[in-house]
């Protein structure tokens, strides 16, 4: 079975920083290209960044220069380094596998964890 289980989250003032882990199990996560997810309230789920078993990382504009994506495979855990946060980073993040070929997560989510940036 598929387990994806964030941490990390909290409340943070704008520009500061926060660290987010996924541990994952039920999946052979060293071949999984892995994603970052954040759905805030009342707006779809957005990719944020991805970074594939080979550790080449993409991220989305809006977090361009701003997040990092790590991967450590002998831990099964995906971080994401996330600096200079702002008030429209507040989302819950979710991470999950990522299909290179059709872009999308894979069927199982995590509960996600909370980041709240205030201004």
């Amino acid at each position: 079975q598929v387990q994806l289980v964030e941490s990390g989250g909290g409340l943070v003032q704008a520009g500061g920083s926060l660290r987010l882990s996924c541990s994952a199990s039920g999946i052979i996560f060293v071949i999984n290209p892995m994603g970052w997810y954040r759905q805030a309230p009342g707006k779809q789920r957005e990719l944020v960044a991805t970074i594939t078993n080979g550790g080449r990382t993409n991220y989305a504009d809006s977090v361009k220069d701003r997040f990092t994506i790590s991967r450590n495979n002998a831990k099964n855990t995906v971080y994401l380094e996330m600096n200079s946060l702002k008030p429209e980073d507040t989302a819950v993040y979710y991470c999950n596998t990522y299909n290179t070929v059709n872009r999308k997560p894979g069927a199982y989510w995590g509960q996600g964890t909370q980041v709240t940036v205030s201004s």
